[in-house]
């Protein structure tokens, strides 16, 4: 399992970041400080960091200087939004920048694409009797292939990587069509009713009032 290291001073931040990515599949550990966060390091292996720039201890950017030379990838979360900071960050060698608050659908994207840049990103994933081998774009249920089309496949991969995350329709809509979702349009339901009989997923796969859809697994 690939083990991601978060590392921000505001708890509540870690546990959000965790819970997310936890669901979608990956090992988290969290830290508060910068000094720690090396002192873990040192010790054990992680695939991707996830790092604040104030902090205690040691910053985001010392911290960064320690992890360069190591080649693992990072990825900035931070409230500094200024382009000049972004900069700082890059010509340090971070991968990526997320500015706070983040829409965590698009922090789980972001992570799989850096994953991937390293070839390190989850090639399978599961969710119940549902298997996806996501290079092959194969599914499997009960070991048995099932037949999706490209939007249906979309829509399976964003709910197994946020699995237990409520996710917004416009946010569905805009991820699989690439457009801007309209409010009468009943195109997502009628993939997700399709998804729900391919998969046996009608109790599953539940709709949340006002918001959209969440893939309900016990982990």
């Amino acid at each position: 399992m690939i083990k991601i290291l978060i590392v921000d001073d505001e708890k509540p931040i870690c546990d959000l970041i965790d819970l997310n990515l936890s669901s979608a599949g990956y090992h988290c550990t969290a830290v508060q400080d910068g000094l720690q966060a090396i002192d873990l390091i040192e010790r054990e292996t992680f695939e991707l960091v996830l790092l604040d720039i104030m902090l205690p201890g040691a910053d985001g950017y010392d911290v960064m200087e320690y992890i360069r030379p190591l080649g693992i990838p990072v990825i900035f979360i931070t409230a500094k939004h200024e382009v000049k900071h972004r900069v700082k960050g890059l010509k340090l060698g971070a991968d990526d920048y997320l500015v706070k608050p983040f829409d965590v659908v698009e922090l789980v994207a972001r992570v799989e694409a850096v994953l991937r840049r390293y070839n390190k990103a989850e090639q399978h994933l599961t969710a119940g009797d549902v298997t996806v081998d996501v290079d092959a774009r194969r599914v499997t249920r009960g070991g048995r292939p099932v037949e999706l089309t490209n939007k249906e496949f979309g829509l399976l991969l964003l709910f197994m990587k946020n699995k237990n995350v409520a996710l917004f329709r416009e946010t569905l809509y805009e991820k699989v069509w690439e457009g801007e979702y309209f409010a009468d349009s009943r195109t997502l339901d009628l993939h997700v009713q399709r998804l729900r009989k391919k998969l046996g997923w009608e109790h599953s796969l539940v709709a949340v009032y006002k918001v959209g859809y969440r893939l309900e697994v016990q982990e």
